[in-house]
């Protein structure tokens, strides 16, 4: 078995089988981990939803913060934005099971080795991998459950800023969100910083979440940041984001030799 991860697709659905041919991947032998944002602004969104559904077993989900808002506004709490690309998949036929297939996803996902860590923007430098899975968690709990709908009226906000381990309800779920599924920058108590999406900022005080150290070697997976273009430079975090949806490439990556393919899009 190898394991594939590939960064937000975003829609554009000939690279990514571009990339899948390229590898000869394997549903039935092979992994596909997908690092969110699957869906939004590239030209074939509900193909592209129907295809990863389709793979079934082999696939390891993250949601992004595009494909919450999807389904945000498929739940009728949000109004499209006029850059959103959605019309196609609210109106086919099959919406409904897509759409509940996607509520099923994770936030994050660890592989059972341990090995590898994903999630779409990745793991804020004030937690440790474990308790990022295990806030991660309670924000799956309540997607997967009769409180989803309230969770999306109160997931949208940049406030809280930082974690607090005293924080509960909507707050405690919209700042867990944040940092895993809109984080950028931070600075070293964790506070985040929502108006900065290039590759630099002007806040001396505030770096990349990944700049800081981590007293671990586990790997981060990681999607949502295309001006990075790919380049973490950090030995253990691994971009995959390189901005297909901008025109530019997405990439795949093999977790076993983590050597990178990528398709011009």
């Amino acid at each position: 078995m190898t394991r594939y991860a590939v960064g937000d697709v975003q829609g554009c659905l000939e690279p990514l089988q571009c990339l899948l041919a390229e590898v000869a991947f394997n549903p039935s032998e092979d992994q596909l981990w997908l690092a969110g944002d699957l869906i939004n602004r590239g030209p074939a969104s509900l193909e592209t939803l129907r295809f990863i559904k389709g793979l079934g077993d082999c696939t390891r989900i993250v949601l992004g913060n595009h494909d919450l808002h999807f389904l945000a506004i498929a739940h009728g709490t949000r109004t499209a934005n006029r850059s959103d690309t959605f019309d196609e998949i609210l109106l086919a036929s099959d919406y409904p099971e897509l759409m509940e297939w996607l509520q099923q996803q994770h936030l994050m996902y660890s592989d059972p080795s341990g090995d590898y860590h994903m999630t779409h923007a990745g793991i804020p430098p004030i937690w440790t991998v474990e308790q990022a899975s295990q806030y991660a968690a309670e924000v799956e709990q309540v997607l997967r459950s009769d409180q989803a709908i309230d969770f999306f009226h109160h997931m949208y906000g940049n406030e809280p800023a930082v974690w607090d381990n005293q924080l509960q309800g909507w707050e405690r779920l919209r700042v867990i969100t944040n940092y895993l599924t809109r984080m950028r920058f931070c600075n070293p108590k964790g506070v985040l910083d929502f108006d900065h999406k290039l590759a630099v900022i002007d806040r001396a005080d505030f770096k990349p979440w990944f700049a800081y150290p981590r007293d671990t070697k586990q790997a981060i997976i990681f999607g949502h940041w295309a001006a990075l273009q790919g380049q973490a430079n950090s030995e253990h975090v691994f971009a995959l984001d390189t901005g297909c949806v901008w025109g530019h490439q997405l990439t795949l990556m093999n977790l076993e030799t983590q050597r990178m393919h990528r398709c011009n899009c």
